[in-house]
């Protein structure tokens, strides 16, 4: 039987999006972790005489960077504009060309494409959904100039191999760890192995405050770099060497930092609660045969998922996973795609880009089930979810095989 969480009358005459982010009766993909103390520590900044960039962001920066070792951290709007400020400040643009992975539910991607530089997709492996760094050498040419490499879901890429690559071939290797805060490879915090690294702050991730995102760096001049690209401060208005350079206005509130420094004070609480609901998952996903749940590899020492992202046989096609989607939303579950594959999206076709170019990322995408995670679902609540995805499971495709 349905659990859905306390219905609430709404509003009727928005379109079906809207009528789906309003109906409480949904059991929602993501549902952040916000305490009366995350309350408070935004209502003190909506009480002080500062809102915009300032002094809160100053420490949730210096905090950030604290919890992960690094010597710098800059705050900014996304994760996405975090990478692009990356770039700008790499010098990376026009002319160039960065490796990537297609593979992803945030797009943090396109931040390659919107510098100027052109995106090199590179397919990924079948079982972590991390970039392949097999296939990595291959697509190297006298223009690449940096690897951009996801934690994609939470999983940690195989940051040995590309650190070796890329400094074989002297390239920036930057890292997304946009959806994989507190995860660990060989028993290093991810946002330790790139040149650079990117967070994001957005839903459905474990720190979430509104929209926001971090990049950390140990090297001075990039650090100098980024905040230069980011905004100039009023003080630097005048100044010949800062105004040289136009900034994207991308800068951090103080009201968002403040809800992320709350939150960062309290993270491992926040993952272990996650952590509780990954086990309900697994053990009512056990037993179901028509899907495999999330991989774990050998040198993930720890991985707090983004998302819990199922896969469905081989038999399933991408309409048969859209279904069983929507089937799961007729009963109040809110699940969705976990990735629609940049290159097969239209605005990566200029780049000669088509769908068949990259069949394992193809292959996975088509398949991946995002089902809600988060610390508010209930055992029953995940019970009826699993139960729920079975039932529309066996009515697209009774017998599927696992992989």
């Amino acid at each position: 039987m349905n659990v859905p969480v306390e219905l609430n009358e709404t509003d009727d005459e928005g379109g079906a999006d809207e009528a789906r982010a309003n109906d409480q009766s949904i059991i929602p993909l993501s549902d952040p972790d916000v305490t009366l103390a995350d309350v408070a520590a935004v209502e003190a900044v909506l009480h002080s005489s500062r809102l915009s960039n300032g002094p809160v962001v100053e420490a949730f920066e210096a905090s950030f960077a604290e919890y992960l070792g690094r010597k710098y951290a800059i705050a900014t709007t996304s994760g996405t504009m975090g990478l692009l400020l990356s770039l700008k400040a790499y010098e990376i643009g026009p002319g160039h060309e960065v490796i990537a992975s297609p593979h992803s539910f945030r797009e943090t991607q396109h931040a390659i494409a919107l510098s100027g530089a052109r995106p090199v997709f590179c397919d990924i492996d079948y079982w972590s959904g991390t970039i392949a760094a097999g296939k990595v050498e291959a697509l190297i040419t006298d223009k690449t100039r940096a690897i951009v490499a996801c934690n994609t879901n939470g999983h940690p890429a195989p940051w040995s191999e590309l650190q070796a690559i890329a400094k074989k071939h002297r390239l920036i290797l930057l890292e997304d760890s946009t959806e994989a805060i507190g995860s660990k490879y060989k028993g290093a915090l991810v946002g330790t192995f790139g040149d650079s690294a990117v967070f994001d702050f957005s839903q459905p991730g474990a720190l979430v405050c509104g929209e926001g995102g971090m990049v950390v760096t140990d090297d001075i001049d990039i650090a100098v770099a980024l905040r230069r690209f980011r905004a100039h401060k009023p003080a630097e208005r005048s100044s010949v060497v800062v105004s040289s350079a136009a900034p994207y206005q991308a800068s951090m509130s103080d009201i968002t930092a403040a809800l992320g420094l709350s939150q960062l004070g309290r993270l491992e609480e926040i993952l272990e609660k996650r952590k509780l609901i990954e086990h309900y998952y697994f053990k009512h996903i056990k037993s179901f045969e028509g899907i495999k749940d999330p991989f774990i590899g050998p040198d993930a020492t720890e991985v707090h998922w983004f998302l819990y992202v199922v896969h469905l046989g081989t038999r399933f096609s991408k309409s048969s996973r859209d279904a069983i989607v929507e089937d799961l939303f007729v009963e109040k579950v809110e699940a969705a795609a976990y990735s629609q594959p940049l290159h097969a999206q239209r605005q990566y076709f200029d780049f000669g880009y088509r769908r068949g170019n990259l069949l394992v990322t193809e292959k996975v995408a088509d398949r991946a089930v995002a089902l809600p995670f988060h610390v508010h679902l209930e055992e029953e609540q995940i019970a009826f979810i699993v139960q729920t995805m079975k039932e529309a499971s066996i009515n697209v495709g009774a017998g599927a095989a696992i992989y």
